[in-house]
């Protein structure tokens, strides 16, 4: 039998939710939501509704709690805690559970990037944290309903104490796809490359389906990717392979005729076509984006190894004028952005 564990998810945004609500689905677990008042008036109306590719599950407002203070005594008294806050929160966020997380607390980073662990062990000191990857994407649709768009696991740092062990138990039971790895240090350089796309669809406004069959899109994909490749071939950066492909391969994939495209994503992932990045949505409501710590790391990474990422460079410079210039994506099609990243 699971144990029942109580689990707060700090920064309840798309991952969060679903995530939660699968939990609460699951009926294992005792789960309370830390997110925005916008995020606890909206499911107090409508409850929280998780939708996968086939099947949604409503729970209804009665049986979730939101709270708005990572320092409410809710929170104090989990077992575990998944941490879904940019990672631009993740310092602020370490300190507060600090200063109320029982010492036997486990937390998770279920986050993008490839430092928020480690950031997270700076401020928690001797409080088991794990690294965790999630492969899949999840669209806020409004109304309390959050849809799953894209396949893929949930992936963890191994580790055998009783309280990580506990976890993954309640996440398994709860229907994710959960695995496993000694050293997810390889997957989070393969997630962090894959990521780089974010900013792409966060740009042109496109969903990712329409991103991977536009041969313009994929010119730009690919040649985003093999820079990246090679920051991290200089800096000794070996990415893990992305279910069983080297890496390598991506760019020449990009440059396939779209059919063969089409099959080769097939093969690998389902990919909604609702499937939007959490860059686009950030965009479009005017919030901060994440591109410091997607393009932005491999450009750190760069200057560090002494090469150059222009690429790289020249999108998170784009990124941060859409931020200035407010709510919205500007929308720019294949050519313009190619025109606007790399130059006529």
């Amino acid at each position: 039998m699971t144990e029942r564990l109580r689990i707060a998810i700090v920064g309840a945004g798309s991952i969060g939710c679903y995530v939660g609500g699968k939990l609460l689905a699951a009926g294992t677990t005792e789960v309370v939501l830390i997110g925005r008042p916008r995020l606890r008036d909206e499911l107090s109306t409508h409850g929280l509704t998780v939708k996968d590719f086939d099947r949604a599950v409503t729970i209804p407002a009665s049986q979730v709690v939101v709270e708005t203070d990572v320092r409410a005594p809710a929170v104090a008294a989990c077992d575990a805690v998944l941490v879904c806050v940019k990672s631009a929160q993740t310092e602020e966020v370490g300190a507060q559970l600090a200063g109320v997380l029982r010492p036997e607390a486990v937390v998770a980073s279920l986050q993008n990037g490839v430092r928020n662990a480690d950031t997270l062990r700076a401020a928690l000191g001797d409080r088991r944290v794990l690294a965790t990857i999630v492969s899949f994407n999840v669209v806020s649709k409004g109304d309390g309903l959050f849809h799953r768009a894209m396949s893929g696991p949930l992936m963890l740092e191994a580790c055998d104490e009783p309280r990580p062990r506990a976890l993954v138990r309640a996440l398994a039971a709860a229907g994710l796809d959960v695995e496993e790895r000694a050293d997810l240090a390889p997957d989070q350089w393969t997630k962090l490359v894959i990521n780089l796309n974010n900013a792409i669809s966060a740009l042109s406004g496109a969903p990712t389906q329409q991103l991977l069959l536009s041969p313009g899109y994929r010119r730009i994909l690919g040649a985003v990717c093999s820079e990246a490749l090679a920051v991290l071939r200089a800096a000794k950066i070996k990415p893990a392979r992305l279910r069983g492909v080297p890496l390598r391969v991506m760019p020449t994939v990009m440059r396939l005729p779209t059919p063969l495209v089409r099959l080769v994503t097939r093969t690998q992932m389902r990919v909604d076509p609702e499937a939007r990045s959490s860059m686009w949505e950030d965009l479009t409501r005017g919030r901060p984006t994440e591109v410091d710590y997607l393009n932005g790391e491999i450009v750190r990474i760069a200057e560090r190894s002494g090469v150059a990422a222009p690429l790289n460079r020249r999108i998170v410079e784009l990124i941060h004028a859409a931020e200035r210039a407010g709510p919205g994506s500007p929308g720019l099609d294949a050519a313009t952005l190619w025109t606007t990243i790399a130059g006529p």
